[in-house]
């Protein structure tokens, strides 16, 4: 599909799962930080970071205005936003003009390159079409950050949010179950709903944190990591979910990587939900989890 488009891919080519049906469109190559130990998506040769030429996204841009009509638009790869204000309007203002049928524009977006932004240059790019950021919080926990070597602290991610949401943007944040290991795993949770419940975002989700390279770059920092099992994912999202008291977030725990499929509203679902969890607890057999085989890991 990727070589039938317009577009000059480097493949892998990664997006959130609600980007599905967006077309994706690299204004970068790569990750600006790329040190996270847990992240292998951006680890590839080919994938070192960049910024691409901005007349080669531009011209992609017309291009796809001619033969495809789009509804959505991600901005891709691991964080568009590390470019500067008046480039990314530029290519906002390309998309309105030959592409008038995108209704949204998306992005990821490391928390360090919001520093260098201000809420009025955030509410100009809102407005330009910008409306929500992929924010991978991972945790809200400064000692699993700094195991991981996230490069974030929980403040730095809570200013960073809370910047996008005074702009108007809609923040999309990703805790990633089990990231803190049996030992750190209980603040893991607690500090992560701390961090959603001082930020409150519209959409929360989870992911269970794997390795499918290994686990030899991750323990470089974390060399006791001990990784939890089935039953300990489930006891940390419930303290996750007990713990969150958000006011319209909509909530999400359905990738391939999560045994226990979760969406609701937050919180008016949180009781259902956490029902959900203790179920899978109690008696797993008949709580309709994901087999091994379907995860993608």
């Amino acid at each position: 599909m990727l070589n039938q488009l317009p577009v000059s891919y480097i493949e892998p080519v990664f997006r959130p799962p609600s980007e599905a049906h967006s077309l994706i469109l690299p204004v970068t190559n790569g990750c600006s930080w790329n040190q996270c130990t847990f992240c292998e998506m951006y680890t590839a040769p080919q994938k070192k970071f960049r910024a691409r030429k901005e007349s080669e996204v531009l011209d992609e841009i017309r291009r796809c205005g001619e033969r495809l009509i789009v509804q959505r638009v991600f901005l891709a790869d691991g964080d568009a936003m590390v470019l500067p204000t008046h480039r990314l309007l530029r290519i906002l203002q390309a998309i309105r003009e030959h592409m008038p049928t995108v209704e949204r524009v998306t992005s990821y977006c490391l928390p360090r390159n919001l520093k260098r932004k201000s809420v009025a240059e955030l509410e100009e790019l809102r407005e330009a079409g910008l409306a929500m950021l992929y924010v991978g919080a991972e945790s809200g926990d400064d000692e699993v950050l700094q195991r991981v070597n996230k490069g974030e602290t929980a403040a730095s991610t809570i200013e960073a949010l809370n910047k996008a949401g005074d702009a108007g943007m809609q923040r999309s944040v990703m805790i990633l179950n089990g990231l803190g290991g049996r030992s750190l795993s209980r603040q893991h949770a607690l500090n992560s709903a701390r961090l959603a419940n001082e930020t409150q975002p519209e959409f929360l989700s989870t992911l269970v944190v794997s390795f499918p390279q290994g686990m030899d770059r991750f323990k470089t920092l974390y060399p006791d990591f001990e990784p939890l099992e089935q039953q300990d994912l489930f006891a940390e999202m419930a303290l996750l979910l007990d713990a969150l008291e958000l006011d319209n977030s909509v909530f999400r725990s359905d990738h391939a990587s999560n045994y226990l499929v979760l969406k609701g509203v937050l919180g008016a679902d949180k009781a259902r939900m956490l029902q959900q969890v203790h179920a899978a607890m109690e008696t797993p057999a008949s709580a309709g989890l994901r087999p091994e085989w379907m995860r993608g890991l």
